[in-house]
């Protein structure tokens, strides 16, 4: 996308440097395979993976609004993003693994149904989710985004599914608009906690302890999928969220005690935002040995 651009290939450079350090030696490690077009169509219609598909560019870059772009490699890329989605939900539903996280690009969390838009081609969480109720006939799937952007594609797609919920904590205003509590969706099960510019710690616990997490936990979910984004650090350039890596701990430890109550502990993290690249290791880090139990 540019040296310029803030979702460019750096970010995943920081990650798998900072994961290299001793204390992550344990993981199992895979690389994201190519989804199947089967599960993309879960999620979106076939007009719109054709459409991409012939829009996708041979040299060049196509600009298909004024922050996403494709070129060449930009499909397969999108492709192999969504395929670690569904590899995680196959590594976990089968109890191969624990818990997985999955550090991709491009993210999916701005792409709606037939849209893509915020650096997003395919929704990474609709497909893992959709795939979980498919292949491995889970009933019901919450789906937490504490990606300092409101995951529009993510509401848009579950908005009249009483089998998936979603909830989102982020900055509001702030792109892409959407994310208001009065957004509940046709069943209740859109769940939307928007901070203020300047909000810390304490704010961002408050919203997860008071609105989030009781209504995950009442809802009994079989998967928790994570749309991580850590653009809410203190460090990200992108918005004005003030949280540490600390926080972001904290968060998911209690996702983990409500999967351990009624999903078998299944969680399933997915890489969104995250654009200083400090930032985004040092969260990235807390994250995951919180994933690992340590």
């Amino acid at each position: 996308m540019g040296p310029e651009h803030p979702e460019r290939p750096d970010r995943i450079r920081a990650i798998e440097r900072i994961l290299e350090h001793e204390r992550f030696q344990g993981l199992v490690r895979e690389q994201a395979p190519q989804v199947a077009r089967e599960a993309i169509l879960r999620a979106h219609p076939q007009a719109y993976l054709e459409a991409l598909e012939r829009t996708a560019p041979k040299n060049g870059v196509v600009e298909l609004d004024g922050d996403t772009s494709m070129m060449p490699a930009t499909m397969p890329a999108a492709l192999h993003s969504a395929g670690g989605a569904v590899l995680a939900v196959d590594e976990v539903m089968t109890r191969r693994v624990g818990n997985a996280f999955v550090a991709t690009r491009p993210p999916g969390h701005h792409a709606e149904r037939a849209t893509p838009m915020g650096f997003c081609f395919f929704n990474n969480a609709a497909i893992a989710a959709r795939h979980a109720q498919a292949a491995h006939g889970a009933q019901r799937i919450a789906i937490m985004d504490f990606d300092v952007h409101h995951g529009n594609g993510t509401q848009d797609i579950f908005w009249s599914d009483p089998t998936v919920m979603y909830t989102s904590t982020h900055e509001m205003p702030l792109y892409p608009g959407t994310g208001a509590m009065n957004e509940r969706g046709e069943y209740d099960t859109i769940v939307n906690a928007p901070l203020r510019a300047g909000d810390g710690s304490e704010q961002f616990r408050e919203a997860m302890d008071l609105v989030i997490l009781p209504r995950i936990d009442e809802f009994h979910p079989d998967l928790i999928i994570i749309s991580a984004g850590f653009d809410a650090h203190r460090l990200d350039p992108m918005a004005n969220i003030r949280l540490v890596e600390s926080d972001y701990a904290w968060a998911t430890r209690r996702l983990m005690d409500i999967a351990d109550r009624h999903a078998g502990g299944r969680v399933v993290s997915l890489l969104e935002g995250g654009y200083s690249l400090d930032g985004l290791a040092r969260s990235t880090a807390a994250h995951v040995m919180s994933l690992m139990g340590a």
